[in-house]
This record gives structure tokens, C-alpha cells and sequence, in this order.
């Protein structure tokens, strides 16, 4: 037996080495989507225009609504073969032709479908946020490392080229210094449809609200900013609550979060449902500052870009002038849902690690750690903004 592979039930193990084996011969990652929530049709299309992955299946609890799922996104985006509907999650992981799975399933009925996912030998990719708590990303990534299989969350902005870039800038002092602060901002406004049954106003589907749903994005900017180091201190503040009227419990619509870093470096963010559609970024250096407009899904379909302005305040005589001495990088073209998109890149990526067998803890770290900072924003909450110490 591989040593890579002792420990794993021998079911998964057949399973996982029939997967590698048919992967590594076709270089095409077989995968299968469980669920079919509206964030799905993005990867769909990825799936097809990723060039080494094939979507095999798509589940839904009923068959009819799996059905018609494939056949809108088969309309609007086609594969050359059509996946196959199930009804019922389980027949779809039970395939043995299927590699990796996406699930984009509830917050609060993930934890299930993800370990029986990993305890079938299938790779996962799951949304996010990807757990009610840490402790339940934790016992995810426990059975994905038992059964030697990929763990990633679905947060497509990690994979753009315009990151790379970001990071790049920063790693640049000459740009904008040593960063000393990160701000940032993503917001919808919310119909009165929205609040009255959307999915992320239910206190048992998605309990944590516009902090899950938005709010993650903030919080992995953050940390990718700061290279993945986890603040000392958590504040945090629910602006407004909401509950539906079928009697689920409020969530928060309204958050703001502060993370405090050593040295004086803090990174602050502002996430809702009752402001209008903003997503932009700040980071503030001794130098300059980096902006942002668009950090989670681009605004343009022609390219991706930031900026970066280093002001200089001139006074001479009577004359008092703010001057602006900014660069644009504009990094990449952009195409939502096309081969060169963040969407396809995530899946070009992850098919690659199941493909090439050679997995990647980085991208577990990073959820549970995100997952780490909401949880400690959601206690802080709780204790109306007191600092909450993140060990």
C-alpha cells in the first residue's frame, strides 16, 4: 500500500486510488456539485472553461429541481456531455467516477455532507463560510486529511491574477511602505423579497448573516494582506438584526469588525445587507495607499486592476494643495465565467492538485483561520464589542 494512503478505510481507499489512477490517465478532474444554490451556476460554467476538469453530476434533495438546474445552465453555458441529475445527495458521492466534489450546500448542513464527501475519497470544495464554527471546519479538515483528500473554500477572488499582483505591490516598499492599516467594505441592498425568505436571513441555514455571507471576503482580505497572521484582537459589532416572519431567529444584516494586529497595524471592515453594492478595499502604507473597488468580483468585464497613490500636501504661500501622484495596474483580462477568470482559475487549480495528487494544506489553514476571526467577531457581538482575544 502507498505509505500516502495507509490509514484510510479501505471503501475510500479504492475509491480514492481508482480516482487518482483515472484522473492522472485522462488529466481531467471528474467532479460532481451537491446542491443547487445560485452561486452553483458560477462554477458550472467555471467547471467548463477550467480546460482540465468535467462535470460528471449535479444532486439536488429533489430530482426535479436538479433536472432543471442542468438544463437552464446547460442552455446558458453547455458542456459537451449533459451531468446527470440525482436526487439525493449520497447517490452522487457513491459514484465512483467522480473525483472532486463543490458543495455549495447551507452553512448549517455542511459539516455532514462534507465529511461524508471526504469519507468517500472525494476532494472537496466547499463555499463559505464553510462551518457554524471553527470547531466544525476543524472536524471537517480531520477527515479530509484522514482520507487524504484536497479541502478548499469557494473564495474565488484568492484566485485572480490580480492578487498575485496585489501582493507583489506590497512586498514593493517603494510603493506604498510598511502597511499599517486595511479597511474594506462589501455591501448589497436587500429587497424586500430578500429579507422577507432569502436563505441567508434564516438563523438555521446561515446563522451568521451578512458576516458569512459578505463578511468573509473582508475578513480573508485582511489576512491575506497581513500573510495570513491572525490578529491578537477581535472587535466586534452586529449594526442591525434581522429575523424572517416563518420564526427563524434574527441574523445580523448590518456588521463591523476591527481586527487589532502588534505594532499599532489594524485592519477594520463593514459588511450588510442594508447598504448599496460596494466592494472596495484600502491599504494604507507609510508611503501611499493601495485601492480597491472591486476586491470580490470585478465591476468591468475588460480587466482587473488596482491603484496605487502616494499624495504629497504642498504648501507654498497662501496655497494649500492635495496632490495626486497615483499609478494604475491593471493586471489581467477579465471575463466572467471564461477561461482566464478567478471562477476558472479556482477550478484550474483545484483540479490540478487532485490531478497531480499532491495536496496543499495551505488552503485548509486559511479557512479555519478565517473561519477562526468570524468566530471570534460573532462573540464579540454577543458582548456588545467587547475585544475578544484570539489566541
Amino acid at each position: 500500500m502507498p505509505q500516502h494512503l495507509i490509514g484510510v478505510r479501505s471503501t475510500a481507499m479504492n475509491q480514492f486510488e481508482i480516482s487518482s489512477k483515472r484522473s492522472k490517465m485522462s488529466l481531467i478532474c471528474r467532479w460532481g456539485i451537491l446542491g443547487t444554490a445560485s452561486i452553483a451556476r458560477k462554477n458550472w460554467k467555471a467547471i467548463r472553461n477550467a480546460g482540465n476538469a468535467a462535470l460528471i453530476a449535479v444532486a439536488s434533495r429533489d430530482l426535479d429541481r436538479a433536472q432543471q438546474f442542468i438544463d437552464e445552465c446547460q442552455a446558458s453555458a453547455p458542456h459537451l456531455q449533459v451531468p446527470t441529475p440525482y436526487g439525493g445527495y449520497q447517490k452522487l458521492i457513491d459514484r465512483p467516477d467522480i473525483d472532486a466534489i463543490y458543495i455549495p450546500l447551507p452553512t448549517g448542513t455542511r459539516l455532514e455532507w462534507v465529511i461524508r464527501a471526504a469519507e468517500a475519497g472525494k476532494h472537496v470544495l466547499c463555499e463559505k463560510p464553510c462551518g457554524r464554527t471553527s470547531a466544525e471546519v476543524r472536524a471537517m479538515l480531520d477527515v479530509c486529511r484522514a482520507n487524504h483528500v484536497q479541502f478548499m473554500d469557494g473564495t474565488m477572488f484568492m484566485h485572480g491574477q490580480r492578487l498575485l499582483r496585489l501582493k507583489q505591490a506590497l512586498d514593493e516598499q517603494r510603493l506604498i511602505g510598511n502597511v499599517v492599516r486595511v479597511t474594506s467594505q462589501f455591501s448589497f441592498r436587500g429587497s424586500d423579497e430578500f429579507f422577507a425568505d432569502n436563505i441567508r436571513i434564516s438563523e438555521s441555514l446561515e446563522p451568521h448573516g451578512c458576516l458569512g455571507d459578505l463578511g468573509w471576503y473582508n475578513i480573508r482580505f485582511a489576512l491575506c494582506v497581513m500573510n495570513g497572521q491572525l490578529p491578537d484582537v477581535v472587535i466586534g459589532r452586529a449594526l442591525a438584526r434581522h429575523a424572517r416572519a416563518d420564526g427563524s431567529g434574527a441574523v445580523p444584516v448590518s456588521f463591523s469588525g476591527e481586527l487589532l494586529y502588534p505594532g499599532g497595524v489594524s485592519a477594520s471592515f463593514y459588511c450588510s445587507f442594508l447598504a448599496e453594492n460596494q466592494q472596495w478595499a484600502v491599504v494604507s502604507g507609510t508611503q501611499g495607499y493601495l485601492h480597491l473597488s472591486d476586491f470580490v468580483l470585478p465591476f468591468f468585464d475588460s480587466e482587473t486592476s488596482f491603484d496605487v497613490d502616494a499624495p504629497l500636501y504642498r504648501v507654498s504661500g497662501c496655497d494649500f494643495n492635495m496632490e495626486r501622484h497615483s499609478q494604475r495596474f491593471a493586471v489581467q483580462e477579465y471575463s466572467n465565467g471564461m477561461p482566464n477568470s478567478q471562477e476558472a482559475n479556482m477550478i484550474r487549480k483545484f483540479s490540478d492538485i487532485v490531478i497531480s495528487g499532491r495536496l496543499e494544506p495551505k488552503w485548509s489553514e486559511l479557512a479555519v483561520n478565517t473561519q477562526l476571526v468570524l468566530d471570534a467577531c460573532i462573540r464579540s457581538a454577543s458582548k456588545d464589542g467587547s475585544p475578544e482575544q484570539l489566541a
